[in-house]
């Protein structure tokens, strides 16, 4: 038996004056200080009037939230004492607020022990609304949250149904104009997503329409969004897509590729999805048995010629490599700026950890030891994987 979770989405033209019609009297905003620069906030603050709500705005969440930064958001939470909380930006900003909202609801607890078996208490004081700026986290969808704990250098992936944001509000105009770099980064996140999803063990027939919509969306739109930040149609079809990505590995889970890409951006501090983006192809071609059948589905899908079973994760692979050098994502390490002394010195925290994060259980393909430390080696050198 399994359950199939997702919010409530608002999308399209104007969805954010779903917020007009909010029920409650405050609202608390969680976001980070660029978003809160750039008139972010006041735009949702404006429909918060409008429904007649006071707010507050914690805009200090950094890339890859810390358990430090969430705490301080926490308290500030608890002495305003909302009963909405507003992820406001990248994933960054809605794990966060996840974070801050399970501390406003039990203050005693550590954050750190979220798992999937514990009651967490949720919506005795407050309801979670996450409203994206970027395409490609999926935190909308999720009940999945990444925080980073600095002193052990490690990202900590945690899992709990309740914190499932209550309403995802997925509006295309806080996209338009997002910076290349960014729409590259997310992009490649909300593809790995949802390769990951269609072949982890955790697969379903539920989630599988969905991820090969959102495949087929971001091959078709993630270029011409890369290309022009003003393609209105491009930017709500890659904001469908991240969210459509989310609800499918929402209810499968990832795998490999973002094991390595919690890794590295925890060691080395590479955005998330410019680090999951590296490794899919590499865990595609070490699947390519568990997963043949399953990719080469996916590779007729796209509208490729169909390939057998031990073929197809080496052109998919392909395919997507081919997509990341259009949108100028790394394939390799050393063109992340990785030296071979800096891998080197890396190499055995890096297979230690990819090896601990859960995300690498359900992986089609279990990898030993060895075979991390390998991958890492194959990425570095940019060889196709044959082992």
């Amino acid at each position: 038996m399994w359950y199939f979770r997702t919010p409530e989405i608002v999308f399209g033209e104007d969805a954010l004056s779903h917020l007009d019609e909010l029920e409650g009297q405050r609202a608390f905003i969680v976001t980070d200080p660029t978003l809160a620069s750039l008139g972010f906030v006041e735009v949702i603050q404006k429909h918060l009037r409008a429904a007649g709500m006071e707010s507050a705005v914690f805009a200090e969440v950094e890339p890859d939230p810390s358990l430090q930064t969430v705490r301080r958001g926490a308290q500030t939470m608890r002495e305003f004492g909302p009963d909405w909380i507003i992820g406001l930006g990248g994933g960054s900003s809605m794990d966060a607020a996840k974070a801050m909202w399970f501390l406003y609801e039990n203050p005693e607890a550590d954050p750190a022990g979220i798992n999937p078996f514990d009651k967490l208490g949720l919506r005795r004081k407050a309801r979670l609304i996450a409203i994206p700026t970027t395409s490609g986290t999926g935190a909308e969808t999720t009940w999945y949250l990444v925080l980073t704990d600095l002193e052990s250098r490690r990202k900590l992936a945690l899992l709990n149904p309740e914190i499932m944001p209550d309403i995802a509000i997925v509006d295309p105009s806080l996209v338009i104009n997002l910076p290349p770099q960014i729409t590259a980064d997310t992009g490649m996140d909300a593809l790995t997503h949802a390769v990951e999803a269609y072949i982890s063990t955790w697969h379903n027939d539920f989630s599988d329409g969905l991820s090969l919509k959102a495949i087929q969306l971001i091959f078709e739109y993630l270029p011409r969004a890369y290309a022009d930040g003003g393609d209105a149609e491009a930017r709500e079809k890659m904001h469908n897509a991240a969210t459509i990505a989310g609800m499918a590995f929402g209810n499968s889970v990832t795998g490999l590729a973002h094991a390595m890409g919690h890794t590295m951006g925890a060691v080395w501090h590479i955005p998330h999805g410019r680090a999951v983006g590296l490794a899919l192809p590499y865990v595609l071609e070490f699947t390519r048995a568990e997963a043949g059948e399953r990719l080469a589905e996916i590779v007729c899908f796209l509208g490729m010629e169909p390939e057998p079973a031990g073929r197809a994760a080496y052109v998919l692979a392909h395919r997507i490599r081919e997509l990341m050098r259009r949108i100028g994502q790394p394939v390799t390490l050393p063109e992340l700026g990785i030296s071979a002394d800096d891998f080197e010195s890396a190499l055995a925290e890096l297979t230690e950890k990819t090896e601990l994060d859960a995300s690498a259980l359900t992986n089609a393909r279990m990898a030993t030891t060895a075979e991390i430390e390998r991958l890492y080696r194959y990425a570095f050198a940019g060889k196709e994987v044959d082992f």
